[in-house]
């Protein structure tokens, strides 16, 4: 089998995780590559999405921010450049922050962004295998269009989102059954808008046609001051999230004109020129769907692609302000919500997240709650059980949940990392977080000739390479 190279960190999975992991590897100094099997780098910001809340929940409930490093740094180069829309936090709305980007100029500048930094990139190359020596990970296989291939690393990134490098090398795994396991979603984008008209349809039905979406800290606002505060909105931007129109679903239900499987609601996707578009993520989703059952995933494709036939006649005859919307994008992969967590040296738990821990091997935080699942039906969300940082703080995201239990040299970054189901840290900006911090930790111990797990005796260094790349560590609630 032809050898491809010898690297100090190989990453498989260009994605949101991997990304930045990329970034933060190289930055430390480890000659990097990026393994990916599309030809594109984005995962779910540009291939499966972006996911409505995109850049949102950068700040906690009380509006400090607790997400920096690759985060800020892209939405800043972004905004410059006319590609991101300014940051916004209204004080009724769920998700603290709203820090919007257009996912299609992200995913060209994270490709000069690899060439700035000198990471080498593998593109169209599929995962199929790991190079172990006993527990020890020493490269991976991949399959590429001209046939195997071996790329050789002294530390391995699994940023797959599915674990599939872990769980090959052997490291312990939960996954809920596949009944239980969030729908995964095929998302699309329309333009035609007539925002004017919709905003206004928003105002006059919040509570009922239209749901406010109200912020936790705000949930004891009397429906007179949340009603009095949607009349002074001016910009679809304030709002962000739209769901509702809940008769004129029935009534299309009653008709066979809507689908019983999401509610109805859509997102912003700002492009160039102050164009805002309608991006819809939530109203094509299949569940009982096993991510690694490639008949399950086949029929998702399928169903998704129906509902989304089903959905678009639906937005131009019910949906006021969407008469001449048309469809723009349908995006060219599944997103993915739930798969296998890899076990770490830490799992993160619901009662972490309650509490708003803190971790002396923090790498990270995170403002999102533990327990929230989507679910494929009518509701869309299921919202029981919730637990929250208390006092709209946050939660300590700690080192130990990136390192895989039972296997050497390698880390996890993205939403595999080890966490309770309740805690799964599937959001995109958790992701981008997490992967930076196992692109940074996974170069350390590459350069120091240690394995990611000695790395847990003293993080200091490492948390002193997240801080200069601008991660946010400390000083927040």
């Amino acid at each position: 089998m032809e050898k491809y190279g010898e690297f100090d960190v190989v990453i498989v999975g260009g994605g949101t995780s991997g990304v930045p992991a990329a970034i933060a590897a190289a930055r430390v100094g480890a000659r990097t590559v990026l393994i990916e099997k599309w030809g594109v780098l984005g995962g779910q910001m540009n291939v499966s999405g972006p996911p409505g809340f995109a850049y949102a929940y950068m700040c906690n409930g009380l509006g400090e921010q607790i997400a920096g490093g690759f985060l800020e740094e892209t939405w800043q180069r972004l905004f410059s450049e006319g590609h991101a829309l300014p940051k916004s936090m209204p004080d009724f709305r769920m998700g603290t922050d709203f820090d919007l980007v257009d996912p299609d100029y992200w995913g060209l500048m994270v490709f000069e962004m690899m060439e700035e930094e000198g990471v080498e990139l593998l593109l169209n190359s599929l995962f199929t295998d790991v190079i172990m020596d006993g527990n020890a990970i020493k490269g991976v296989v991949v399959e590429t269009p001209g046939g195997p291939m071996e790329v050789y690393g002294k530390t391995v990134v699994d940023c797959t989102g599915e674990g599939f490098v872990a769980s090959k090398a052997g490291a312990p795994y939960e996954q809920a059954p596949k009944e239980e396991l969030e729908p995964h979603s095929l998302a699309f984008t329309v333009d035609g808008v007539d925002w004017e008209t919709v905003m206004r349809f928003a105002k006059e039905n919040v509570f009922y046609e239209f749901n406010p979406m109200l912020n936790p800290l705000q949930a004891d606002w009397p429906r007179e001051k949340v009603m009095e505060r949607f009349r002074k909105v001016t910009s679809p931007t304030e709002i962000t999230q739209f769901m509702g129109w809940y008769s004129v679903r029935e009534e299309a239900l009653g008709k066979g004109d809507w689908h019983p499987y999401s509610g109805i609601g859509f997102f912003l996707l700002p492009r160039a020129n102050g164009v805002l578009q309608a991006h819809f993520q939530h109203s094509s989703q299949a569940g009982n769907v096993d991510p690694y059952d490639v008949r399950d995933m086949t029929r998702c494709e399928i169903e998704c692609r129906r509902q989304i036939s089903i959905a678009l006649k639906f937005i131009n005859k019910y949906l006021v302000g969407f008469e001449n919307a048309y469809l723009t994008r349908v995006c060219p992969a599944i997103r993915i919500r739930e798969s296998r967590r890899i076990m770490g040296d830490y799992k993160l738990v619901k009662a972490d997240v309650a509490a708003g821990r803190k971790f002396k091997d923090v790498i990270g935080k995170s403002a999102f709650s533990s327990g929230a699942k989507h679910v494929a039906d009518g509701n869309t969300l299921a919202l029981n059980d919730i637990a929250l940082p208390p006092n709209g703080g946050s939660t300590d995201l700690p080192y130990r949940i990136l390192v895989p239990q039972k296997v050497e040299n390698l880390l996890v970054g993205g939403k595999a990392v080890s966490t309770d189901r309740d805690s799964y840290l599937r959001f995109l900006q958790i992701t981008v977080v997490t992967g930076q911090a196992a692109g940074a930790a996974a170069a350390l111990a590459a350069r120091d000739g240690i394995t990611p797990r000695e790395l847990e005796r003293d993080v200091s260094g490492l948390q002193a390479v997240l801080r200069s790349q601008g991660a946010i560590l400390d000083g927040v609630s």
